[in-house]
C-alpha cells in the first residue's frame, strides 16, 4: 500500500504546474485539480495519499473541502496552502481534523516534507485499518506466524515446508516468541490435522509423574495405581506430541524418549509388551540445546534425533517493523474478545512499542494490547513529545549514541571520536548539533 501520494487542489494554473514539478522532483505521486468537486470525484475512502488544497477558491473552498473529505475518511490528511491573512483560520481547520497548513509562498523543501510525514502517518492508518478488518474476519489468524518483515516471511516459508513432511521438528526460541504457536500451526497444516494434539511442558511435570504421564501404566505398577492409564504418548498417536521446554526433561528420562523416538514403540509402566506408536514429535526449547549437550545436562544423540526439521523464532527486538502491526493486530483480537470496541492508536504510541526490546516477546506485547484496550495503566503514549519522523528518530539515536560514547570516555573527545570513527571536527559539529557540552560528561584529559 503505497501512500507517497498526493492530491493538489488549486484554482490557479501556475501554481498547480509549479506543485506538479515540485512533487515529481521528490519522486511522489501527484494529481492536480483546479476545483474541490473535481478533487471530490478522486476521494474516496481509503484513499491512499494526502490532500493538498489551497483555501481561497471560487465555488467550493478550502475549508468546505476539508469537511467534505474528513467526512468522507476522518483518517485522509488534509494540507492546506493559505495566505497570510488567512493563518487564523488554517489554525482553526487543525483543530478541526486538518493536518497541517502552508503559508504562501511556499518553499518547495517545507511543503514536500510536510506531505512526506502526512504519507507516513496515511500509511501506517490504512495498514492499522486492514489489519482491524482482518482480525474481524478472522483472517490475519489463519496464517501462520504473523510478520511482514523478511524475516518473518522466511519463517512462514520455512514452517511451510516443515509441515508438509512427518519428520520431528525441534522449534527453538526465547520465551514469548511464539513456540507453541508455530507447532500448532504445524500440526493444522499437516497430514496429521485430523489427529491429536498433545502438549506437554517438561518444567511442570513433578518429577515423580512424569514417567508416568509420559509412558502411561498397568494397574498396580506402583502403590496407588489402581488402574491402568494411557499415558501422553499413547495419546498422541496418529496426531502430534509436543514436548515443551525439552531441555529442562531428566537425563533418565532422556533415555528412554530417545528409545521411544527410535523404536516407534512405547512400554507402559509395569508391563513387558511394547505397543506401536504412531507420532510425530515437535520439540521446544528456549536454551540452546547444543550448549546444553556440551554442559551435558542434554543427551547429544537425543538432540539428533530431535532435530531432524528446525525453526528458530526470532525475538520482536529483531524484527522491530513487525511490532505496530503486530500490535494493531493483538488490540483488535483483545477487543474483540472484551466485546469492547478498538481505540484508535496514535502514531506516537506505535513508535514508542518499536523502540521497545520487549524482553517477553509477543506474549509481553498481547499483555500491552490488552491493558491498553482496556484503559487500563501501560506505560505508554505518556509523553508530551514523540519523535513521529525517521529524521527524529535518527537524529535521537544519534545523540544518545555520542553521549554513550563521550561518557563512557570520561569526556575524552580524542578517544570518543577515534572510538566512533569520527574525525574530531565532526565529532565537534555534533555535538554543537545536539547541545552536548564535554563538560557535562567528565575532564578532558
Amino acid at each position: 500500500m503505497n501512500a507517497e501520494r498526493v492530491l493538489v487542489v488549486d484554482d490557479e494554473e501556475h501554481l498547480r504546474i509549479v506543485a506538479q514539478q515540485t512533487f515529481e522532483l521528490a519522486d511522489i505521486d501527484v494529481e492536480c485539480c483546479a476545483t474541490a468537486d473535481e478533487a471530490l470525484k478522486r476521494l474516496k475512502v481509503g484513499f491512499d495519499g494526502v490532500l493538498v488544497t489551497d483555501i481561497r477558491m471560487p465555488g467550493m473552498d478550502g475549508v468546505a473541502l476539508l469537511e467534505e473529505a474528513i467526512a468522507i475518511d476522518p483518517e485522509l490528511p488534509v494540507i492546506l496552502v493559505t495566505g497570510h491573512g488567512d493563518v487564523d483560520l488554517a489554525v482553526q481547520c487543525i483543530k478541526n481534523g486538518a493536518y497541517d497548513f502552508i503559508e504562501k509562498p511556499w518553499q518547495p523543501e517545507r511543503l514536500v516534507a510536510s506531505v512526506r510525514r502526512a504519507a507516513e502517518r496515511r500509511s501506517l492508518a490504512l495498514e492499522n485499518r486492514a489489519l482491524r478488518e482482518q482480525v474481524h474476519s478472522g483472517a490475519a489468524f489463519e496464517k501462520t506466524l504473523f510478520g511482514r518483515s523478511e524475516l518473518m516471511r522466511a519463517q512462514r516459508q520455512a514452517l511451510s515446508a516443515i509441515a508438509a513432511t512427518d519428520v520431528d521438528v525441534l522449534i527453538t526460541g526465547d520465551t514469548g516468541t511464539g513456540k507453541e504457536v508455530a507447532a500448532r500451526l504445524v500440526h493444522r497444516k499437516s497430514s496429521r490435522s485430523k489427529g491429536p494434539f498433545v502438549h506437554i511442558n517438561c518444567a511442570a511435570l513433578p518429577d515423580a509423574l512424569i514417567e508416568s504421564e509420559l509412558f502411561g501404566h498397568e494397574a498396580g505398577a506402583f502403590p496407588g495405581a489402581t488402574r491402568a492409564r494411557y499415558g501422553k504418548l499413547e495419546h498422541a498417536r496418529g496426531g502430534i506430541l509436543c514436548l515443551d521446554e525439552v531441555d529442562l526433561l531428566p537425563l533418565a528420562l532422556q533415555a528412554k524418549l530417545l528409545d521411544v523416538l527410535h523404536n516407534r514403540t512405547v512400554t507402559r509402566l509395569g508391563s513387558n509388551d511394547s505397543l506401536p506408536l504412531d507420532i510425530r514429535v515437535i520439540s521446544l526449547a528456549k536454551s540452546n540445546l547444543a550448549e546444553a549437550v556440551n554442559r551435558g545436562t542434554f543427551r547429544a544423540d537425543l538432540l539428533y534425533r530431535l532435530n531432524v526439521a528446525s525453526l528458530h523464532l526470532p525475538d520482536l527486538k529483531d524484527r522491530r517493523e513487525d511490532i505496530p502491526g503486530l500490535f494493531t493486530v493483538l488490540a483488535a483480537k483483545a477487543a474483540q474478545q472484551a466485546g469492547v470496541g478498538c481505540p484508535d492508536i496514535p502514531t506516537n504510541v506505535l513508535n514508542e512499542l518499536s523502540a521497545r526490546d520487549w524482553p517477553g516477546n509477543v506474549r509481553e506485547l498481547r499483555n500491552q494490547a490488552e491493558r491498553f484496550v482496556l484503559g487500563l495503566p501501560s506505560g505508554i503514549g505518556n509523553r508530551a513529545e514523540q519523535a513521529e519522523t525517521l529524521a527524529e528518530q535518527i537524529n535521537a539515536y544519534e545523540k544518545s549514541l555520542i553521549s554513550a560514547a563521550i561518557s563512557a570516555n570520561g569526556g575524552r573527545l580524542k578517544e570518543t571520536y577515534e572510538s566512533l570513527g569520527l574525525s574530531r571536527k565532526s565529532l565537534y559539529d555534533k555535538m554543537q548539533k545536539h547541545g552536548l557540552k564535554r563538560d557535562d560528561f567528565g575532564e578532558d584529559a
